[in-house]
């Protein structure tokens, strides 16, 4: 199943394309790495794909055929944002009972083990936890859903090295425990590069390379960020774009 699929995606902001002629495939079962410069419509690709925006040309669909933002859609798919909608004067308690309010699909045990997996007081106030630990919390809420697919938005942007090391280890662990496909943005690959298992390059809207990590290594006979830096440089979508299925 293709957790994420476009034909000719494109979104304009007035007389600008933040997304232009998006052409993608994205398989299930991978750690995908979205990779590129501020501004290369990385936010843009993922906001369309969890429902919160529409595209103004092209076709896009999740989890194997379902038009984002359908029921279908948005009870299997967990979304934190860059800056995740938590609100600090609540309790973590509190934040959990108004997710759970919201979700139709909800864990509320495993919620509260993994906090407490990870020491995070259920009566502390949301505005007295550290960056890691607000970020751990939108984790939390969002594999709370149980998703089949997780959209993580430059989730390691505001996080000190420790915290991203942590958040990392957590990504994985829920994507081997649970078998959820998971896709992170960041403009910096060598966060990304450890885990990740699928790579996808967008620069000036436009995506310049794709595929399962293995394949591209063995092609480019070089490590990820120099694959990263060759395709951002030449400015051309790459022609050992890897598709899902060849």
């Amino acid at each position: 199943m293709n957790v994420i699929e476009t034909s000719e995606l494109g979104k304009r902001y007035r007389r600008r394309w933040a997304l232009r002629d998006c052409t993608l495939t994205i398989p299930g079962g991978h750690i995908v790495a979205l990779v590129g410069p501020n501004g290369a419509g990385k936010t843009t690709l993922l906001t369309m794909a969890v429902g919160l925006t529409r595209p103004t040309a092209g076709t896009l669909t999740v989890l194997g055929g379902e038009p984002p933002g359908s029921p279908g859609a948005l009870d299997h798919i967990g979304f934190v944002a860059q800056d995740a909608p938590l609100y600090r004067s609540l309790p973590v308690s509190d934040m959990l009972h108004l997710a759970r309010n919201l979700n139709r699909r909800w864990d509320q045990q495993r919620a509260e083990d993994r906090l407490g997996q990870l020491e995070i007081p259920l009566r502390q106030k949301v505005g007295e936890l550290s960056g890691g630990q607000k970020a751990q919390l939108a984790l939390t809420i969002a594999l709370a859903r149980r998703p089949a697919l997780l959209v993580l938005d430059e989730p390691l942007a505001a996080l000190d090295p420790v915290a991203r090391e942590d958040f990392l280890a957590s990504v994985v662990a829920a994507a081997d425990d649970d078998g959820i496909s998971v896709v992170l943005s960041s403009h910096v690959l060598a966060d990304l590069e450890r885990v990740c298992t699928f790579l996808v390059v967008l620069a000036r809207g436009q995506v310049r390379v794709s595929g399962p990590v293995r394949e591209l290594l063995a092609t480019h006979g070089a490590g990820l960020e120099e694959i990263a830096l060759r395709h951002l440089r030449a400015g051309v979508p790459s022609s050992s774009r890897t598709e899902a299925g060849q």
